[in-house]
């Protein structure tokens, strides 16, 4: 055995940084902790009561749906209020689109006419020139018409 006293001599500035990083390590901690921990409030959401229609075929907003075509993309945007078609609208249709689809923009015109008149895409007629372009437009505005459908619980009586 030896007797031999020895001696350790800490720094004030290593005595700081050690302090420093144990409370940055505490915090990391604590941080994980607290993001990590379901919070309680989150699953006892507020409801949104559903809106009350009567005897109402849409949600009345505007409904947009986009469609692509090659590498550009077109929105197609029908408005509705609450039992009728007000417009149906091509938007962001650029120059490209245009010169590459020639046909897109006369045969929507024609078809939001028809749907406007008859408040339905049923019945809808397209010349055979521009069969498949109609059919595109038309699913887009089925799509966007299908999103501003009341749902079926709502029109259902209640008993």
């Amino acid at each position: 055995m030896s007797n031999k006293t020895k001696i350790v001599v800490l720094r004030m500035k290593e005595i700081i940084y050690s302090a420093i990083f144990a409370l940055l390590g505490i915090l990391f901690i604590v941080l994980l902790i607290i993001m990590f921990v379901p919070d309680k409030s989150e699953d006892t959401a507020p409801e949104i009561p559903a809106p009350t229609v009567s005897e109402s075929a849409y949600i009345p907003g505007i409904y947009s749906t986009t469609v692509s075509l090659g590498n550009q993309t077109i929105d197609i945007e029908v408005m509705v209020d609450a039992n009728t078609i007000t417009s149906v609208e091509l938007v962001n249709l650029s120059e490209d689109v245009e010169t590459m689809f020639p046909l897109v923009e006369p045969s929507f015109n024609n078809i939001a006419k028809q749907i406007i008149s008859t408040q339905s895409i049923d019945d809808v007629t397209y010349s055979s020139d521009a069969k498949y372009t109609s059919l595109v437009i038309l699913e887009a505005i089925k799509s966007s018409l299908d999103k501003a459908r009341v749902p079926q619980a709502m029109t259902e009586p209640e008993e």
